[in-house]
């Protein structure tokens, strides 16, 4: 397709206008932004559908004239908590891009520490960086139009999203498990290869990723419409796995943090105060 054929495109005889769209990211390793990138197949039939204004992954030129904005990662520093109050302002749509984004992420694992100077002294040493003591999701901040999650984002879902967007049709988000998909996909359940998951609770809307590859889920989508945590902690000791496996995984991104709150208040445990409590 041309330049002259994208500019012109319409669907159903209308003119499709093509929103300008940037991508921002705060506290994060980039991974859901490179999704996008490595979309070989389908990368140019997926720009035809919007004006890519500001993309540090792909392009030099930036632009504060903007109609969505996709921020991955999550707030860490007070110099983002300003940052993304610019995107915000800028912003018509704010999509939360990835699971730092609408969780906290990977990096919300510090928050478990109770002595935040700790965690900074391992590891930057003595450094002078500026931080903040949690990891935290956007929304804590500002208000966000639309997620997308996923650790990374599947890059097909995150095309369905736009094209959706673009031709104004409303979306909605999956609310059954994982768990719907691997059936679907005739995978071998998970338990019954001794590998602990949390398929039955985690949000669809992966096409089962993980499973697919024999990999247990780790809940990086976050909760589904009226997960059963407690079933599934029945479900996890039946096959032999222990209540610290499960909050290892309902800890991991930061969906599940109301059910790995009351599950480690449940066994008695406190906040880590240093490597090697609990």
């Amino acid at each position: 397709m041309d330049a002259s054929q994208a500019q012109n495109r319409t669907y159903l005889g209308m003119p499709l206008a093509r929103p300008r769209v940037a991508f921002f990211e705060l506290s994060s390793c980039e991974g859901c932004q490179l999704q996008i990138v490595n979309n070989e197949a389908n990368l140019l039939d997926f720009l035809s559908l919007v004006t890519v204004v500001n993309f540090r992954e792909a392009m030099t030129e930036k632009s504060d004239a903007y109609d969505i904005a996709f921020v991955e990662g999550s707030v860490t520093r007070a110099d983002e908590i300003e940052r993304l109050a610019v995107i915000r302002k800028n912003a018509k749509v704010l999509v939360a891009f990835g699971s730092c984004a609408c969780f906290g992420g990977v990096t919300q694992l510090k928050n478990r520490f109770k002595d935040p100077a700790w965690v900074k002294k391992q590891v930057y040493g003595d450094r002078s960086i500026q931080t903040n003591d949690t990891a935290r999701p956007l929304e804590d901040f500002v208000s966000v139009d639309l997620r997308i999650y996923g650790c990374p984002v599947k890059k097909e879902e995150v095309e369905k999203i736009v094209t959706h967007v673009v031709l104004g049709r409303s979306i909605v988000q999956p609310k059954y498990p994982v768990c719907m998909e691997c059936k679907e996909n005739e995978n071998t359940c998970l338990f019954d290869l001794g590998e602990p998951c949390l398929g039955p609770v985690t949000r669809g809307g992966c096409d089962s990723w993980c499973p697919n590859s024999r990999f247990g889920c780790w809940g990086c989508r976050g909760p589904a419409e009226d997960a059963n945590v407690g079933q599934l902690q029945v479900i996890m000791k039946q096959y032999g796995f222990t209540e610290e496996t499960l909050l290892d995984r309902l800890e991991c991104f930061g969906g599940f943090a109301k059910d790995a709150e009351q599950l480690r208040t449940n066994m008695k445990l406190s906040p880590r105060r240093h490597e090697g409590t609990k």
